[in-house]
């Protein structure tokens, strides 16, 4: 058994079962693929996968199984070429963090210009995606963290750092009546169309609690978008109300719209890093990752991520 075999079945896996796609991913030949699929399910004496003709059209179980592990493996086997780097040059290498739309737009650009000066040879890949995208980016290896609101934590594969606390604001235009009332309640901003957050009314959420506990049992949603820069333009053109982390209004660019204080209504909703349960930390994550939020020393990092090893001789 080969990595490379193992490497090339959960290709196949992540591409839709289109070996063509994986062939591309992988810069080598479709032929190629197969033949070395072929090989390993051999060895195995078990089908990774159902064929109809030449075409893979489904998992068997046991090929499930065997998949898994075989993330885990390759996973580790990464983990194992870093551990060589990691002793020989720790301030160089390459970072890849995926971010909500609102981190990278608002919050990141304040902590990269430090983080750069620090580590002028590490390369940053910074990549966008809604909550649940930045969860599956994670799992499947394809980003070092993530940064956002809601992420999903899903079958347990991830590990969560607590990142702050953000609240909801009421974006309207300026002389909306909405301004002219003294203090807002959460039926007052439902009796207008409504542009928020993809994210906003999830199960769980701060907006969906709050909403159960009002008369109300339908919102006007007239947009959503993970980007709050669209909400406030469709503000401008009089489509609604925007619901939106209070950190997104910026009082110089939004002079023409107004922000109205509507935290009383919800709960504080949480910002999360979100790290997969076998990451190898580097130095230098470490450090990006205190940058994140001031908490999160080197030393905390550790004692939330990882739990004290318990010894146990017993076979």
């Amino acid at each position: 058994m080969k990595l490379q075999q193992l490497r090339y079945a959960v290709e196949v896996y992540r591409r839709n079962l289109n070996v063509s796609d994986a062939a591309d991913a992988l810069f080598t030949s479709q032929p190629g693929v197969s033949k070395q699929i072929r090989l390993l399910e051999d060895e195995l004496g078990v089908s990774i996968f159902i064929r109809s003709g030449k075409r893979i059209v489904a998992v068997t179980p046991a090929g499930l199984a065997v998949l898994e592990a075989a993330e885990q493996m390759l996973r580790l086997a990464q983990n194992i070429k870093n551990i060589g780097h990691e002793f020989t040059d720790t301030h160089s290498g390459a970072l890849t963090i995926a971010a909500t739309h609102h981190w990278a737009h608002y919050q990141l650009p304040r902590m990269m210009p430090d983080f750069m000066q620090h580590y002028p040879d590490v390369r940053l890949i910074l990549r966008q995606g809604s909550p649940s995208e930045l969860a599956e980016m994670v799992r499947n290896g394809d980003v070092d963290l993530a940064v956002g609101a809601d992420i999903p934590s899903g079958a347990g594969d991830l590990k969560f750092l607590p990142c702050g606390t953000w609240r909801y604001a009421l974006c309207v235009p300026n002389q909306h009546d909405l301004t002219k009332q003294p203090a807002l309640s959460l039926g007052d901003v439902l009796r207008y169309p409504l542009l928020t957050y993809d994210f906003t009314w999830h199960t769980g959420s701060a907006a969906s609690r709050a909403l159960a506990k009002t008369a109300h049992a339908t919102v006007q949603a007239a947009l959503q978008s993970d980007d709050a820069e669209i909400l406030k333009q469709y503000v401008r053109l009089g489509l609604g109300v925007a619901l939106l982390d209070k950190s997104a209004y910026d009082i110089n660019r939004d002079a023409d719209l107004t922000l109205l204080d509507i935290g009383h209504c919800f709960e504080p909703s949480h910002y999360q890093i979100a790290l997969h349960k076998d990451i190898l930390m580097r130095n230098y994550l470490y450090d990006f990752i205190a940058l994140l939020h001031s908490d999160l020393t080197h030393e905390r990092v550790q004692q939330l991520l990882f739990a004290p090893a318990i010894e146990d001789f017993s076979i």
